[in-house]
């Protein structure tokens, strides 16, 4: 698998040398783009889960929040791991971004993209079909400014979609009283663009 990994690196690190072209904006894309686009688009979603009613604005709420956790846990994650980043480890790669100095396995950027990739094609599939484009676009960016194996954003996709998969059920359950409670406070017009409704 590690020599798998670093074949299909090398080879995307070739590619990136013969497309200086867009390394300025694949540069931006890999290092906060893709972050803020995910962030639209679960905005877009939780604006999209208003006009359905409260409960499912909640349940996008959970995607956003699932995500931020999953980040936290990918944490020890990545330090019990310790793999080092490709570029200390194979010499003379391109490398179009500031050099981190913590280890690659798994990818926080491919958690994130993971989790909001599953998140919103269980609650908005029109919304997570986007989200799928631009995420794995995200996870694509950061091996070709050099960042990180391929496998390091396989694995951050996997694991942080299973974690918002499984919780999402459990969060659904969990929030539908406080999503109904909210509805007769003055947060309704917030949670649902039909005020007051049943959820």
């Amino acid at each position: 698998m590690n020599s798998l990994d670093r074949s299909l690196y090398e080879s995307v690190n070739r590619f990136a040398r013969n497309t200086s072209f867009a390394h300025g904006f694949m540069s931006a894309y890999a290092v906060y783009g893709g972050l803020v686009i995910l962030g639209l688009l679960g905005f877009w979603a939780f604006l999209r889960a208003r006009k359905v009613g409260a409960l499912q604005s909640a349940r996008v709420v959970w995607v956003g929040a699932a995500t931020l956790i999953a980040l936290g846990l990918n944490q020890p994650i990545i330090h019990f791991f310790g793999r080092p980043r490709p570029y200390n480890s194979i010499p003379g790669m391109e490398v179009l971004i500031a050099r981190a100095n913590d280890f690659s396995f798994p990818s926080d950027h491919g958690t994130v993209a993971g989790a909001m990739i599953v998140g919103l094609l269980l609650v908005d599939r029109k919304v997570g079909i986007f989200a799928a484009v631009f995420g794995l676009f995200l996870g694509f960016a950061r091996v070709y400014v050099g960042a990180h194996y391929p496998g390091d954003i396989v694995a951050g996709l996997i694991w942080a979609g299973l974690f918002v998969a499984v919780t999402l059920p459990l969060a659904t359950k969990l929030l539908s009283r406080p999503a109904e409670y909210l509805l007769h406070t003055g947060f309704a017009p917030v949670i649902s663009s039909g005020g007051r409704r049943a959820i």
